[in-house]
């Protein structure tokens, strides 16, 4: 038990690496550096079929519109000037490629899957010719190109798990990841602001900038999480919390003002994370005067906004602090008291149970 704090603190540290933080530790600050400027891209497509090679014009023809529409230049001809190459293989039956170079990347989202044997496109790029080991997959619903195209009545199994591939990468959101590994925040946060962004692309935006601590998109973000009425405001709150201790000033502001209760249980479970991620003391105060105001008049469950209360107790769980003890063990004898047997009360009771061994050290070392 007495490990548990440290425990927290490494997953919540985990939870915002980024895959260039904590798998690509290879690329070299410079590189860094040209890949933050990158603003044309030579594609490179290859199609494959159990026939052998096919043309691959409509698979570039996809990638390239969802690419430019990003802002990136493209370019198709080697020989043309150009800042990073671009590689995208699609094939009726993939070939194993081996294991990753940095060793670890096999259980990331939308990595390749070694046992994977059907329709895939594998996406990765070069910079000056150097492989920097950055790879992602998409994949079809089925493995057995030739099953599907007889059940399809296709006439050529190749072609058909290419026209299916085709569909895939049109939702694929590989341009998001690509503009995410070289560091380029800003054109997410235009995304982000455009009202032609559908909904599921903004959430997967949004969780993108909270893990990469971006200074680009802060006043983006900042600007829908003061808006309630924007349709991605707690998200957004969420978000921030990736910037650092730089954002607890706007989270505190927005906890203790809105009257809106999403918005608040954002914000709260918002300052926890920073607290787990940097240690910054300041998150405790508006949360623990939250706690102490509420117990003061907290008889039943009609007297808790539990959404609120559960996160802000499980975010002063995050960060240890000598005058969360009190008010801790206060809530947990009272809400034990209320009978309630509601999914609500019994996440605030955990929630309750752990910040009792969070915040005090002396319980854990018994």
């Amino acid at each position: 038990m007495r490990y548990l704090p440290g425990l927290l603190v490494c997953l919540f540290v985990l939870t915002f690496a980024t895959e260039s933080t904590a798998r690509r530790s290879h690329i070299t600050p410079e590189q860094r550096t040209q890949l933050a400027k990158v603003q044309t891209i030579y594609l490179n497509v290859i199609a494959l079929t159990e026939d052998g090679r096919v043309p691959s014009d409509d698979l570039a023809a996809t990638i390239r519109t969802r690419l430019e529409a990003i802002g990136y230049k493209i370019v198709t001809n080697r020989k043309e000037p150009h800042d990073v190459e671009f590689r995208v293989k699609c094939e009726e039956r993939k070939r194993w490629s081996g294991t990753t170079r940095s060793g670890g990347d096999a259980e990331l989202a939308d990595a390749p899957a070694r046992l994977w044997k059907g329709p895939a496109c594998l996406f990765n790029y070069r910079l000056e010719g150097q492989d920097l080991g950055w790879y992602k997959e998409t994949r079809t619903a089925f493995a057995d190109a030739v099953a599907a195209a007889r059940q399809a009545k296709a006439k050529s199994s190749g072609q058909y798990a290419l026209e299916q591939l085709n569909l895939k990468l049109q939702e694929f959101d590989f341009p998001v990841m690509i503009a995410t590994e070289w560091g380029h925040t800003d054109r997410l946060a235009t995304l982000l602001e455009s009202p032609d962004t559908d909904k599921r692309r903004k959430l997967r935006i949004l969780a993108t900038l909270s893990r990469v601590q971006s200074q680009e998109a802060f006043p983006h973000l900042v600007k829908l999480a003061k808006d309630e009425n924007a349709e991605f405001a707690a998200e957004a709150i969420i978000a921030l919390a990736g910037i650092g201790k730089s954002a607890t000033p706007i989270l505190t502001d927005i906890f203790v003002k809105t009257k809106n209760s999403q918005i608040q249980a954002a914000a709260a479970k918002g300052l926890g994370l920073i607290g787990a991620l940097t240690g910054d003391p300041d998150i405790t105060p508006p949360l623990l005067d939250y706690l102490n105001n509420n117990l003061k008049d907290m008889d039943e469950s009609s007297d808790i906004d539990f959404p609120v209360l559960t996160e802000v107790v499980w975010s002063i769980a995050k960060l240890r602090n000598e005058q969360s003890i009190k008010p801790i063990e206060e809530l947990n004898a009272k809400i034990w008291l209320i009978r309630d047997t509601s999914e609500a009360m019994r996440n605030l009771r955990d929630a309750a149970n752990v910040a009792t061994k969070m915040v005090d050290l002396d319980y854990q070392i018994m």
